[in-house]
């Protein structure tokens, strides 16, 4: 299998697009250590996945560095190495501009950007030990969003959030590009998890998301996971410092589409 024996982290895993993530690696050999601050969801999760193959649950905050260094330090307890890392966890704030609280924004830029940069920085620092000592490079790949391109009026942190992990992922895959190591971020558009059922609410906000996918729907979890096994895999072997968007057609698109009913 592409990732037979392969160590992934995946945070944000209790659910949704980490969850994917997370059954996807499984069925492709790898061993997987799911990362959730909901310790409940994690455990349901784990007992979800653990019939598919090697699979840990650790509860954590990905913003706090003591937390991160104890991710690390559990999965190279559970596994002996870190292949991947997906940094999938994410919160969002809907509010007016004009009313927005700044402990609201910085909740926000605190999970998605700074969480990122606290597990990229600890993940890359193992692999680059282990680059030193004659071992292979790893992936890391940052779950970004169309939002980093569109701007949400209601979602202004959200948003920014997104656009700094495009740029993030950027710098990070110039720095580590000396160490063989890959970075890569995937920028989905409207994926069916309970995120999207919740900013949804009701039909007219549907048929207005969908007026703007060309391909006439929502995207699957799965093909966000399965974009991410392929960058996390050998066949990406030449890829690094791309954001790729999954997203239906909606970047491209200038004006709207025919919904069917």
């Amino acid at each position: 299998m592409p990732l037979d024996n392969r160590v992934a982290i995946v945070t944000g895993a209790a659910r949704g697009i980490g969850l994917a993530i997370a059954r996807r690696f499984l069925e492709e050999g790898a061993r997987v250590m799911i990362v959730d601050i909901d310790g409940k969801g994690g455990e349901k999760a784990l007992a979800e996945l653990a019939p598919l193959g090697e699979v840990a649950f650790h509860e954590g905050d990905v913003a706090e560095r003591l937390d991160v260094r104890n991710v690390v330090a559990a999965t190279l307890e559970a596994f002996g190495d870190i292949d991947i890392l997906v940094n999938n966890a994410g919160v969002a704030a809907k509010g007016d501009f004009l009313e927005l609280g700044e402990e609201e924004f910085d909740a926000v830029l605190r999970v998605n950007l700074k969480g990122t940069f606290l597990m990229s920085q600890a993940a890359a620092r193992h692999m680059v030990e282990r680059v030193s000592a004659g071992g292979a490079p790893g992936s890391i790949i940052n779950m970004s969003s169309v939002d980093a391109v569109f701007a949400l009026a209601d979602q202004v942190p959200y948003s920014a959030s997104k656009a700094g992990i495009n740029q993030l992922t950027k710098a990070m895959a110039l720095s580590l590009a000396a160490h063989g190591i890959r970075v890569n971020a995937i920028g989905p558009g409207s994926i069916s998890t309970e995120m999207l059922d919740l900013s949804v609410g009701d039909e007219e906000m549907r048929r207005r998301l969908l007026s703007r996918i060309p391909l006439g729907r929502f995207g699957d979890p799965r093909e966000i996971a399965a974009l991410v096994a392929f960058l996390a895999s050998d066949e990406a072997s030449y890829v690094t410092g791309e954001i790729i968007y999954a997203d239906g057609g909606r970047l491209p698109l200038s004006l709207t589409v025919p919904v069917n009913e």
